[in-house]
């Protein structure tokens, strides 16, 4: 459509968590290793968790294409792609569309958007909560670089990590809140984790001499993917004067950058430097 990105890279950008996910990779790490009864349970719950996001994916697009109540309904919403743009109209799309669903089961109409709705404030609530825990653990492990000993505190690093989530809630930038202005930067950044963290796993299976090509051609992929889109959304938040997005943008862009430069140098280590695999 006019005015839309090109397919690539934005393609691989929208089609976020059902095929790769960068929060995913924070929460196996963060919380799922710490939950499970043993190893072999990762697989189960891993790959069965990507699955579950891909119906959810799947559930998505057919709310927002076949479930328009007519043919003017659908024009009216994507006559152009500016209009069809925004987290409020995708949002109402996918709970009108899901709700008409529900409403052929005999449900009330009004009934079933609210339900739909009341789904989707839960899922945004369970995830910020996911987002906060991660986010202690994380200030918890940055103290021990800084040597910053009081950030350890499980009560200190929780009420930082709220503190920052709330600044982003109470801030505004035109008008809206922070957090709305930086859901421009969501699935950029997401992808961006998503392949470092192929990046970390490639690495781990190269030091133990595993096959790691399963894991090093979607990582190239997606690094390159992402670093992409990156350089083309900073472009864009230049020319809109869009600052604090800039700011936000290049510090992410710089700090992948400098992990991929950290990951060849890793690559090109002699064998003998090499610490011995542990077992």
């Amino acid at each position: 459509p006019a005015e839309a990105p090109p397919l690539f890279p934005f393609v691989f950008i929208v089609i976020a968590c059902g095929a790769i996910s960068g929060f995913h990779g924070l929460v196996s790490s963060g919380t799922t290793s710490k939950q499970i009864a043993r190893e072999t349970d990762a697989t189960f719950i891993g790959y069965g968790g990507m699955v579950g996001e891909s119906l959810l994916g799947l559930v998505a697009v057919l709310a927002c294409t076949a479930g328009f109540t007519s043919i003017a309904a659908w024009h009216e919403h994507y006559r152009n792609w500016n209009v069809a743009q925004g987290l409020e109209n995708n949002m109402k799309a996918f709970i009108d569309g899901t709700a008409l669903f529900i409403h052929q089961l005999g449900i009330p109409m009004e009934i079933a958007q609210a339900f739909i709705a009341l789904v989707a404030v839960s899922f945004a609530l369970t995830t910020l909560d996911s987002g906060t825990r991660l986010l202690r653990y994380n200030i918890s492990e940055i103290s021990e670089t800084l040597r910053i000993p009081v950030l350890r505190n499980r009560y200190v690093s929780s009420l930082a990590a709220v503190a920052a989530i709330g600044l982003f809630a109470f801030f505004e930038v035109d008008g809206r809140a922070a957090g709305m202005a930086l859901w421009q930067l969501f699935g950029t950044t997401n992808q961006v984790m998503g392949a470092l963290t192929l990046l970390t796993i490639t690495l781990y299976l190269m030091q133990r001499k595993r096959n790691f090509w399963f894991t090093f051609l979607p990582m190239a992929f997606m690094m390159t993917t992402t670093v992409t889109a990156m350089v083309l959304k900073i472009g864009d938040f230049w020319e809109l004067r869009q600052w604090m997005l800039l700011a936000l943008g290049g510090g992410i862009l710089l700090v992948a950058l400098w992990l991929i430069v950290e990951a060849v140098l890793r690559f090109r280590r002699p064998k003998s430097l090499e610490p011995a695999p542990s077992d």
